[in-house]
């Protein structure tokens, strides 16, 4: 069989730390790591299916990987993956991220955490892995898994200082409207967008205090029939209008600039504007009414901030939603070691080389199947040039 060129995924791992001693290494630390990325991206998901995969595609895996020993057993790649240094494997996987990714003047950055709802026993809380998902480029960037008793507000910090996030808009939801992390976001020169919910009663009710009386008083000033538009009683304002499926909703993002009433502004570092988006929704006959209340260091420009607030909204269909239905992440069962944490960095190395793919007009799954039936394409998405 023809032999292939170096694949320029493995190359970005060939120094991973292999955490085995000399004498239980039947297998090359990238040879097991090679089969695991391929079976995800053939839609694979068990170590068992790793081992039966491997088995079935061994002759072409002998192009271009060692297999000295043939392939891995299931309870290999298990106890691989759950002593595998996971730091490690993230640098990794950033580092490689990293050199896919295209400069995007004020690239939307989305922070969001995910629970991995079997990979626990009985005892145990969900393990939950935060994620930084990037909008334009369409690639996860990085992720941390919440050490266990804590939250995500303790890995928001580690995760940013890893990103390169300099001139992106960094957008987190109400768990990670802290000052930290402004302050964290701000010396990483990126701007951010925090929602703000209950969790900060006294500031969420001073900036719904204010910002529904200003939006009360622009409607009042605003001639009768007129759409919101430009600045009307010191509020930049935007509407948009989706219909879609029997639904209508139609939303109406305000910001304003005044800040001199807010006592505490002083500790939000970088502060430049608060923001309100309201969403009506009918669907059906039914009519609902929704208000979230956000602080940004944006300058006054309404059109940016829209434009941040639903890439964060796009974290959860292009990133969560894959995850869970495409690659059914919440059904794996793997918890001993550090697993779990490794093959949820797995699944989102897998999902940012299906979605980069471009030649496959097809959506995860079809290129999923792409690649169980065509060694080429499969080729393609490990990085050979076909």
């Amino acid at each position: 069989m023809q032999k292939h060129p170096k694949l320029g995924l493995i190359e970005h791992f060939k120094d991973l730390p292999d955490p085995r001693v000399d004498r239980t290494r039947d297998h090359e630390l990238i040879d097991v790591l090679t089969i695991a990325i391929c079976t995800l991206l053939c839609a694979g998901e068990s170590f068992n299916d790793m081992e039966d995969f491997g088995k079935a595609k061994e002759d072409w895996f002998k192009t271009f990987l060692n297999l000295k020993n043939g392939i891995p057993s299931h309870d290999t790649f298990n106890r691989v993956f759950a002593a595998l240094c996971p730091q490690a494997f993230g640098e990794c996987f950033m580092a490689w991220t990293q050199s896919l990714r295209r400069a995007v003047a004020q690239e939307i950055v989305a922070l969001d955490g995910k629970a991995l709802r079997r990979a626990l026993d009985a005892d145990q809380n969900s393990k939950v892995i935060v994620s930084a998902w990037a909008h334009s480029n369409r690639l996860v960037l990085g992720q941390l898994k919440v050490d266990d008793k804590s939250n995500e507000i303790t890995a928001l910090p580690r995760l940013l200082r890893a990103l390169e996030l300099t001139g992106c808009i960094v957008t987190v939801d109400a768990m990670g409207t802290q000052k930290q992390i402004a302050r964290e976001i701000k010396e990483a020169d990126a701007d951010y967008v925090m929602a703000l919910k209950g969790n900060h009663e006294v500031v969420h009710e001073e900036m719904k205090s204010f910002l529904d009386a200003t939006v009360q008083e622009a409607a009042a000033a605003r001639p009768p029939g007129m759409q919101p538009s430009a600045a009307v009683a010191g509020l930049a304002t935007l509407q948009t209008v989706e219909k879609d499926h029997g639904r209508l909703e139609t939303r109406t993002y305000y910001q304003s600039a005044v800040l001199d009433w807010f006592a505490d502004r002083e500790q939000w570092e970088g502060l430049q504007t608060i923001e309100l988006v309201e969403a009506k929704r009918e669907v059906g006959g039914k009519k609902t009414v929704e208000r979230r209340y956000y602080l940004s260091s944006l300058p006054l420009g309404v059109e940016t901030f829209a434009r941040a607030v639903r890439g964060h909204w796009s974290v959860e269909n292009s990133l969560h939603w894959v995850l869970d239905v495409q690659m059914r992440e919440d059904e794996s069962r793997a918890r001993t070691g550090h697993a779990a944490e490794n093959l949820a960095t797995l699944r989102r190395l897998a999902l940012n080389l299906l979605k980069r793919e471009a030649t496959k007009k097809r959506g995860i799954r079809g290129k999923q199947l792409n690649a169980s039936w065509d060694h080429a394409y499969l080729l393609r998405l490990l990085g050979v040039p076909i």
